[in-house]
């Protein structure tokens, strides 16, 4: 793979990782007229919960469902420049043009009952292909290979930026989930904070750690792979399944075999591993209804300087679609107190998946 950093108009940071043979050095220049990119957030903390929240009122004006010829996403073209200076890309990363953090905020945290900081971090945009018209499991295993080895760099990257203090990959897909782009992308953000539900997750670890000196995730992923009814999907590395107390109607996690804190240190093999094995589950979960599954693909991996001995990377996948034509809310319980109530059994989902059609042919 060729990495090869170049520059915005506006002074962001484009980032265009090869994996194609022959592919052309990156050398196109963004012909836009652009202001210097300057924008910051505010991050504020709610003093009933010790939550943080961002505040970022320029997102506002950002782009939202453009026509499919004008995507910010695709590469440029002729009298079309978009995001992507170069004619064709594979995998390529830039700053997002309006970002929940960045660099640019200043400041230190201002305490008080509510305490206000800068939005301190860095987001950026990643277009996993430069085919408009495709998926995520459309990929060939090459290319989610690749993939895999871009979020790994960024994870280092921006782990190592000035104020970040967890790095969240994820991909949101479909319009039921919120998605203002459909060209193939994720995002990957660097908090200025360990977010609420790694906190938590980190502390039950260590709860669960202390009382049984042995990892949560691990005897989590040991009873799921002995019952076996939860079971999508077991390779040598990874296992696939629906877990037990499941929030979602439809929610798959992918957990590797090993504790490892984040995705830089999985290994050549676990990498290649996970590529096969992820593919079969978007398969199984387009196949589900027979359509593109609207989706959250969310990593969880360990903080930058905390809990990294008890955090257990895993990637979890989850949908908003409860049946072929219904979507589930967030209503009362879950929205105002955050108790879940899903109308599907995790068991049932689980058998459904495993005997529905892989879309794309991933497990043939």
């Amino acid at each position: 793979m060729r990495r090869t950093v170049r520059g915005l108009a506006d002074g962001r940071e484009i980032i265009y990782f090869d994996d194609s043979p022959g592919a052309p050095e990156r050398r196109a220049v963004d012909s836009r007229d652009l202001p210097p990119s300057t924008t910051a957030s505010q991050i504020r903390r709610d003093p009933l919960t010790g939550e943080w929240v961002a505040l970022a009122a320029h997102r506002q004006t950002r782009t939202y469902k453009p026509p499919a010829g004008l995507c910010p996403l695709c590469p440029s073209a002729e009298g079309k420049p978009t995001e992507v200076p170069e004619a064709g890309y594979d995998v390529v990363v830039f700053e997002n043009r309006f970002p929940s953090f960045s660099q640019h905020a200043t400041g230190q945290v201002e305490p008080g009952l509510v305490a206000v900081g800068p939005g301190l971090g860095r987001c950026e945009v990643m277009c996993f292909t430069d085919q408009h018209t495709t998926s995520f499991g459309e990929l060939p295993a090459s290319r989610v290979r690749t993939v895999v080895d871009v979020w790994a760099d960024r994870t280092g990257a921006l782990g190592a930026l000035p104020g970040v203090e967890q790095v969240f990959p994820f991909e949101n897909r479909g319009d039921e989930i919120g998605v203002t782009l459909s060209h193939p992308h994720g995002q990957i953000y660097g908090y200025p904070f360990v977010t609420p539900r790694t906190a938590l997750m980190l502390a039950e670890a260590e709860r669960y750690l202390g009382e049984h000196g042995r990892p949560v995730m691990g005897d989590v992923l040991a009873g799921e792979r002995s019952d076996g009814s939860r079971v999508l999907f077991e390779s040598e590395h990874w296992t696939a399944f629906v877990p037990a107390a499941a929030r979602w109607p439809v929610e798959v996690h992918v957990v590797p075999h090993r504790q490892v804190p984040d995705l830089p240190a999985l290994t050549e093999a676990e990498r290649d591993d996970f590529a096969v094995l992820y593919l079969k589950v978007l398969g199984r979960l387009d196949g589900l209804h027979d359509r593109q599954l609207p989706y959250i693909a969310a990593w969880h991996q360990a903080p930058v300087r905390t809990g990294r001995d008890l955090a257990w990377l895993h990637l979890e996948v989850f949908s908003v679609l409860r049946t072929a034509d219904k979507l589930k809310y967030l209503a009362g319980s879950e929205s105002g107190m955050a108790v879940w109530i899903n109308d599907v059994a995790p068991e049932d989902l689980a058998a459904r998946l495993r005997s529905a059609p892989d879309r794309y042919g991933a497990d043939s």
